[in-house]
């Protein structure tokens, strides 16, 4: 199969704590557990949580490794960007808060006037956006 606009993409990013990241992702985005693999205590294991919607063509995989974490390190322009095509709930927003979430205001002006920038567990960013994107 040739790498095309159907290919199925995994986002992959360290976690200090898969719990707290399942809380924000799951309990508060409303996205689903796709796979789960605890430490099996194996030298150079990692435990890893695999989340998104089941029909979506991408995943984020969330991993940690308690005998050797990397600290993630996101930067202000890191973002997950989900374009919803109309307006954010604030029930959306308040569970995002809820659930270990922190709103946020963007470097970027375009996001502070096109959506709502959340900050998850680990730092990274996740916008939600009230414009739509199509690739075509």
């Amino acid at each position: 199969m040739p790498v095309d606009g159907r290919s199925h993409i995994r986002i992959a990013r360290p976690s200090r704590d898969l719990a707290a990241a399942e809380r924000f992702w799951v309990g508060g985005l409303g996205l689903d557990v796709l796979y789960r693999h605890d430490e099996s205590g194996v030298p150079g294991e990692h435990a890893l949580l695999m989340v998104g919607w089941p029909d979506a063509s991408w995943h984020l995989e969330l991993v940690h490794e308690a005998a050797a974490p990397v600290e993630p390190r996101p930067t202000e322009e890191d973002l997950l960007v989900v374009y919803v095509a109309g307006e954010i709930p604030d029930t959306l927003v308040a569970r995002l808060e809820e659930h270990g979430g922190t709103r946020v205001q963007s470097p970027n002006p375009y996001w502070n006037e096109w959506g709502v920038t959340v900050r998850d567990p680990d730092g990274y960013r996740l916008v939600l956006s009230t414009r739509a994107w199509s690739n075509s």
